[in-house]
């Protein structure tokens, strides 16, 4: 699991990105302000496992697993902390995401019209024979 926190121009901004068995799970959360390293902490404790158990889709990765060199692996990890911002396969899942809850959205938004409009009908429809009895 890996969390990576960047500042997006307007808002500082959390990745998180959870593989499991060759299977990516990525989440964002929007920090706000500068987060202290109490509140990045307080997250990581408290709620980063509720956040990626919500997450619903799963990106195929592929990676091959060999032994590294402790060197390398170093070498690796200062190379990830300069890195900025969140790999292809992170912003793969998180735009999955963002089209399905877009379509359950649309979804909900016409429904609430069809309501809406049909509510409308009735009323007129009323009106329309209330003038009709002459009352």
């Amino acid at each position: 699991m890996k969390l990576t926190v960047y500042h997006d121009g307007q808002f500082w901004v959390g990745i998180i990105e959870e593989t499991i068995d060759n299977k990516l799970r990525a989440g964002q959360v929007i920090f706000g302000s500068e987060p202290k390293d109490t509140e990045i902490l307080d997250f990581v404790n408290k709620k980063l496992l509720a956040h990626i158990e919500k997450r619903k889709f799963q990106v195929d990765i592929e990676k091959k697993e060999k032994k590294v060199n402790p060197k390398r692996l170093a070498r690796q990890v200062a190379k990830e902390m300069q890195q900025k911002g969140v790999s292809t396969y992170a912003h793969e899942a998180l735009q999955l995401e963002l089209q399905e809850r877009k379509k359950e959205r649309k979804i909900l938004s016409k429904e609430e019209k069809e309501a809406l409009a049909k509510k409308k009908r009735e009323i007129k429809i009323a009106k329309r024979k209330a003038k009709h009895k002459g009352r």
